[in-house]
C-alpha cells in the first residue's frame, strides 16, 4: 500500500454538509469522493470537469436601460412597506445570521 498522506483544508459548512449528502445518497464519503477526484486529475492531468470563463459580454447603454425598466416593472406590484415593517425585516435577518454563524 503506497505511502498515507493527510490532507486538510477548510470550506463553508453549508457546502461541505450538501456534499455529505449528496455523496451519501451515491453511497459514499466525503473522502471517497475526493479520492476519486484526485485519481481523475491525475488521469486527465487536469482538473476533471471543463473549467472554462464565461464569454464576456459588455453591456450596452440599451442593455441595463433594459434591466433597470425590469426591476421597476417587477417593484412596482409589490406593497409598500412602513420604515417600521423594513427595520422588522432587517433585525430579522440580522438574527437568523447571527444564530447559524
Amino acid at each position: 500500500m503506497a505511502e498515507q498522506v493527510l490532507n486538510q483544508f477548510r470550506s463553508d459548512k453549508a457546502l461541505r454538509d450538501d456534499c455529505v449528502a449528496i455523496y451519501a445518497a451515491l453511497g459514499m464519503d466525503l473522502n471517497t469522493a475526493f479520492r476519486m477526484f484526485m485519481e481523475r486529475t491525475r488521469m486527465v492531468r487536469g482538473l476533471p470537469f471543463p473549467a472554462v470563463l464565461p464569454d464576456a459580454k459588455p453591456m450596452t447603454r440599451y442593455d441595463a436601460q433594459a434591466v433597470i425598466d425590469a426591476l421597476r416593472s417587477e417593484a412596482s406590484d409589490l406593497p409598500e412597506m412602513t420604515l417600521e415593517e423594513i427595520n422588522a425585516e432587517i433585525r430579522a435577518a440580522r438574527a437568523e445570521r447571527k444564530n447559524r454563524q
